[in-house]
């Protein structure tokens, strides 16, 4: 007890980084990129600062920046010239996703990590992320169009695909499709714990993915509930994943700490955009640092148990040079 306890020793600069019980490190993030066939240069998304659409042919010289700053990994979503009812420019060989895949593997090969978002939402006329009957999604129907993404995708080059839609059996049928393709060693990091947030909408422009009816509240899980997250991650794991997720991020870090201590599964967060456009918001109101204020939420994300973090921020606080004189 006081005087003979004093806690702030310990608090010192020399002496602090060495008693810093959470390093959050560059080599912990993977960079989210958008592909628009829809354009010819590089568009900001007006609800997320900093960052871009990307045009097909701008897909290299993004990368090549996330490789010169040291993140490892990249995910791709794809924004189509055409959509349709089901989908169906999600698996073509020569669709957006497979085309970029293609140019940033023949470029940087495996000094880059590329993993692909297996989902039809940013596909589909109505947005919904399966096939529709009206206005109900149909979960059995979506299976195999997830199977055929997968496999195209990984053709064209992906190093793991990450299956968002929610649906139910959706790492099973993605699993078994690999697998009959020769592709065993390709490993799926499902979201499997995604819940129905509001903090999705900007991700919903910059992918432009919104729906058109209803909502994915059917599919996607209630944010009340977490007992249901460890029913669903269980349920990912015997049917094949080999990384489990929650998104979003700080909203649900409970979540996160008991998925982790519950399964010792590597395990991913998804810090997302609406967590990123807020902070970004307030530091352009002057009420907030966004760098300190994304490093203070990305390392809670560590701290509760994420062993790989999705984040917008990984450029921002790798251009500053931020992990030099923060993490260890």
């Amino acid at each position: 007890m006081f005087p003979i306890t004093r806690m702030r020793r310990l608090r010192s600069t020399k002496i602090k980084q060495m008693m810093q019980e959470t390093k959050l490190d560059v080599s912990d993030f993977v960079y989210p990129l958008f592909v628009d066939e829809n354009i010819t240069r590089p568009v900001e998304v007006a609800s997320m600062p900093g960052v871009f659409r990307l045009p097909v042919d701008g897909v290299v010289s993004e990368v090549r920046e996330v490789c010169e700053l040291g993140i490892p990994a990249v995910i791709l979503f794809g924004v189509p010239r055409d959509k349709d009812e089901n989908g169906t420019h999600a698996w073509g060989n020569d669709d957006v996703v497979q085309r970029a895949v293609r140019q940033v593997k023949a470029e940087f090969g495996d000094d880059i990590y590329v993993i692909t978002d297996v989902c039809l939402c940013e596909y589909t006329n109505h947005g919904h992320c399966g096939v529709t009957q009206g206005e109900q999604i149909l979960n059995d129907p979506t299976l195999e169009l997830l199977g055929k993404t997968a496999v195209s995708q990984v053709a064209s080059g992906a190093d793991m695909v990450a299956p968002s839609g929610m649906m139910d059996g959706m790492v099973q049928a993605i699993r078994r499709s690999l697998d009959m393709e020769g592709y065993t060693d390709v490993p799926i990091m499902s979201y499997a714990a995604k819940y129905a947030s509001n903090f999705y909408g900007p991700f919903r422009d910059a992918a432009d993915s919104s729906y058109t009816f209803g909502d994915r509240s059917t599919y996607q899980m209630n944010p009340a509930n977490s007992d249901e997250a460890l029913r669903e991650v269980e349920l990912d794991i015997a049917e094949g994943a080999d990384i489990v997720m929650v998104k979003p991020a700080l909203p649900y870090l409970d979540v996160l700490y008991r998925i982790k201590q519950q399964f010792q599964m590597p395990t991913a967060a998804y810090h997302v955009s609406g967590e990123y456009s807020m902070i970004k918001a307030a530091a352009q109101l002057g009420w907030l640092d966004d760098k300190r204020t994304m490093y203070e939420s990305l390392i809670a994300i560590k701290r509760a148990g994420a062993d790989i973090i999705i984040t917008y921020a990984a450029k921002q606080l790798c251009l500053n040079n931020y992990f030099s004189s923060n993490s260890g």
